[in-house]
């Protein structure tokens, strides 16, 4: 049924395309007045392109952009500001060091005689922030407040400036419940002044709580475009991970799960992920399912030490253990394969050779050189092992295709001989044959009595190794699945707030 309200907004047939890439693919969007707006999507699914092109960062390659119904095209950031569209991004991008009253008015101060009228912009400050109901002193620096009123502010200064449409990007990435409480009474204010609002996170409840429709993306292409008292968590879901997600049986797993390996208790940090518990034995895998967004990566990353927690302990074989950084991780037997493998894994201009033997080098010390001859030894052994196609050793790893670079960067790992192995989305961006034979090197590791700690998106892949599952929803652990509970259709139950009734709390 055609909306009979004329949008603020109306993108049409906008396309992006990117050499090897089609980003966007003839995707519409129509922003109401008085409307908060959910885009959503998994990563890559298209979300910071389309932002880029309605507020003229990119410049489309086809489609057209209607602003209260006549054509607009905006060349800059600036240029979309001017027009009414305004942006505000999970950091806040004002300026730390000057006052509330200064990165309101920035580049726009009012003058007196030719000079600013400090004065006359600190009262305006107060009574614009009076009108998002805040009362703060507008001459103090802008660091002197929470990450919440620097929010405020920057969205303050975004209508100011724009008017008509409001981009948020992850608003509340960084806030807690209050801060998102008061965040959320900001945006109902707006929403009565006739503003189209887009609201992009990846927490549902939030979804679900402030905004009216939502329109999903997956792979460049608008997948869904609903009224959100219409549908149900589980069905956004399934629209966003793309698939209908029937129940199924597993495979059962060959080999003997053994001993706990590593238990962790408690551990968290306030402001990333709720304190968790969890144990990992020898012999088996498990797997971290969730939306993007819902604590999987720091999870990972607290267990690895990038992340210091603020509570908790982790146990090695009964033993507790400290582990204050990455490098204590490694000397402990842990090895962390991480979701960004292009800035946070390999190193682009290096040899293959070279990535291989890296984590093993470092955990032996840099003063305690390993000869050149078994450099080779390894890497060739491991190049052979898991298939990495390449020209030779000594080729840049940036060369190599997305599968052989997350090849190689297992290599890196198994070379260290871990007795427990994290991996974050290993099979994502790699081709199809890669794709299978990282699943059955999971399997592989596992029945040689390894214990792996997997993140991944994709879950039937999940479905195929895990021998338990534990799902994680807005930074807190819901449930864990075990044996024939591990299906598709039950994990997105269990994201969706639709807990099976065999599922076990945590």
């Amino acid at each position: 049924m055609t909306d009979p309200v004329r949008p603020v907004l109306h993108a049409r047939g906008i396309s992006k395309f990117f050499p090897g890439t089609i980003a966007l693919d003839d995707v519409e969007l129509r922003l109401n007045p008085g409307e908060v707006h959910a885009l959503l999507g998994e990563n890559g699914a298209g979300k910071s392109t389309l932002i880029k092109c309605l507020t003229g960062a990119y410049q489309r390659d086809a489609g057209t952009l209607l602003l209260d119904g006549a054509p607009i095209n905006p060349a800059s950031t600036a240029a979309s500001q001017k027009l009414g569209i305004g942006t505000v991004y999970q950091e806040v991008n004002l300026l730390p060091n000057l006052t509330v009253a200064e990165n309101l008015f920035l580049g726009r101060q009012p003058l007196r005689g030719g000079f600013v009228s400090r004065r006359r912009m600190n009262a305006m400050a107060r009574e614009t922030l009076a009108g998002y109901g805040l009362k703060i002193d507008p001459t103090e620096p802008l660091t002197a407040y929470s990450v919440a009123v620097q929010q405020v502010v920057a969205i303050a200064r975004a209508v100011d400036m724009s008017g008509k449409v409001l981009i948020l990007d992850e608003p509340t990435a960084s806030l807690d419940r209050d801060e998102v409480a008061l965040l959320f009474s900001v945006i109902r204010q707006l929403k009565a002044r006739g503003l189209a609002i887009v609201f992009i996170t990846h927490f549902l409840d939030q979804v679900f709580e402030i905004c009216d429709r939502a329109t999903i993306l997956r792979n460049g292409r608008v997948v869904g475009d609903c009224a959100l008292a219409e549908v149900s968590r589980r069905e956004v879901i399934t629209m966003m991970l793309g698939r209908q997600l029937e129940a199924r049986v597993h495979s059962k797993k060959t080999g003997t799960v053994g001993k706990p390996l590593v238990q962790v208790a408690d551990l968290g940090r306030r402001g990333m992920i709720e304190p968790f518990s969890l144990d990992i034995h020898e012999g088996e895998v498990v797997g971290l399912a969730g939306l993007l967004g819902s604590g999987r990566t720091e999870t990972a990353n607290l267990i690895f030490g990038a992340v210091m927690p603020d509570q908790g302990r982790i146990r090695l074989r009964g033993t507790d253990i400290t582990i204050r950084t990455p490098r204590d991780a490694v000397a402990h037997g842990f090895a962390l394969c991480p979701e960004d493998r292009k800035s946070e894994g390999i190193v682009g201009d290096l040899s293959v050779r070279d990535n291989i033997i890296l984590a093993l080098q470092a955990r032996q010390g840099w003063m305690r050189p390993i000869p050149r001859a078994k450099v080779t030894e390894i890497a060739d052994r491991y190049v052979r092992a898991l298939d990495i196609r390449l020209a030779s050793l000594d080729t840049p790893i940036r060369l190599l295709s997305g599968g052989n670079q997350q090849k190689a960067l297992l290599a890196r790992w198994l070379a260290t001989n871990p007795a427990f192995l994290i991996l974050d989305e290993p099979t994502r961006g790699i081709d199809v044959g890669a794709h299978a034979e990282i699943i059955a090197l999971i399997d592989q590791l596992r029945a040689d009595g390894m214990a792996l700690l997997v993140a991944s998106s994709e879950l039937e892949e999940l479905v195929a190794y895990s021998t338990r599952v534990v799902v994680l929803r807005d930074r807190v652990q819901i449930c864990e699945l075990t044996g024939d509970q591990i299906t598709p259709d039950t994990i997105v139950q269990a994201i969706a707030d639709d807990p099976h009734p065999h599922a076990e709390p945590v």
